[in-house]
């Protein structure tokens, strides 16, 4: 099986999710990230970070991500933890300019 750690933009945030399936989806400029992959909870450790994930993504079989808000794709040995972190305003990852392409750009009809 392969797992892969995604991460990506979300509202100011960076997420990062683990997940069995990630791939170019059929909706142009979105990626598809499928089966998502969360921690067993072991009743005496809950990270409120993956918690809070797991909740966000409960009932989701697939998720699309715009192209320009992912990150990095790692194919990973081994699931980590899933967790949101703030995006640090002295960071220097920016979110892609998101003029979107639009195939009637230029065309005056």
């Amino acid at each position: 099986m392969h797992i892969f750690r995604v991460s990506f933009i979300n509202q100011g945030k960076i997420y990062q999710l683990y997940a069995e399936s990630v791939k170019q989806a059929e909706v142009f400029g979105f990626i598809e990230i499928r089966n998502l992959i969360f921690g067993e909870a072991s009743g005496l450790v809950i990270d409120p970070s993956e918690e809070k994930l797991k909740n966000e993504f409960s009932g989701v079989s697939r998720t699309l991500v715009p192209m320009h808000a992912i990150i990095r794709v790692d194919e990973v040995e081994k699931r980590g933890q899933c967790k949101i972190m703030e995006l640090d305003a002295n960071a220097n990852i920016t979110p892609f300019p998101s003029p979107y392409y639009r195939p009637d750009k230029g065309s005056d009809s």
